[in-house]
């Protein structure tokens, strides 16, 4: 596997490493023993599937509080333009984001720390995305950042065209 460090502290681009032959490849997609050296979550509470039908969903931004949560998102099929905001109050990167394209087609994850935000925009019907996360979900923990808070000036890269009321209309992000 491939560690990528982003200009977030403690996020990774992840990309597989493929062994190749005459019937297509092999990839791993986790291994405790290389995300433990460079540090990063190896518990798996649980995993998950988001199924979307239309291009332009938008969903997020996610996040867990008090108690945070690590997540490894990989789009299985289709396409997302992926957006992680670092809300750790301490951090050097607080407030900042970054954004990738996962694609089935560069098969490649993003490492989220805890304590961040998540959302992704589809950029094709029927795409579909997979989370590994540290934690178990707790909804009285559930929490979330406007997808366009000025806070973040995130750009994102084509019209939202569903999303929900409660991603809609989250209040601005204070401090």
């Amino acid at each position: 596997m491939i560690f990528i460090p982003v200009e977030l502290n403690g996020a990774f681009l992840i990309d597989s490493e493929r062994l190749e032959d005459e019937r297509g490849f092999f990839a791993r997609t986790f291994c405790r023993k290389e995300f433990e050296a460079h540090g990063l979550s190896v518990d798996i509470a649980q995993c998950n599937i988001s199924y979307n039908i239309h291009k332009g969903t938008l969903r997020g931004m996610h996040y867990q509080s008090p108690q945070g949560e690590a997540k490894l998102v990989r789009c299985t099929k289709g396409a997302i333009f992926d957006v992680i905001v670092d809300l750790r109050s301490g951090s050097s990167t607080f407030l900042k984001h970054i954004a990738v394209e996962l694609t089935e087609q560069n098969r490649r994850m993003l490492y989220i720390p805890e304590n961040f935000a998540h959302g992704f925009l589809t950029l094709e019907d029927h795409t579909e995305v997979h989370y590994q996360m540290s934690e178990f979900y707790i909804p009285e923990n559930s929490c979330g950042a406007r997808w366009n808070d000025p806070a973040f000036g995130i750009n994102w890269p084509a019209e939202v065209k569903i999303i929900t009321e409660k991603d809609r209309t989250y209040p601005d992000f204070t401090v």
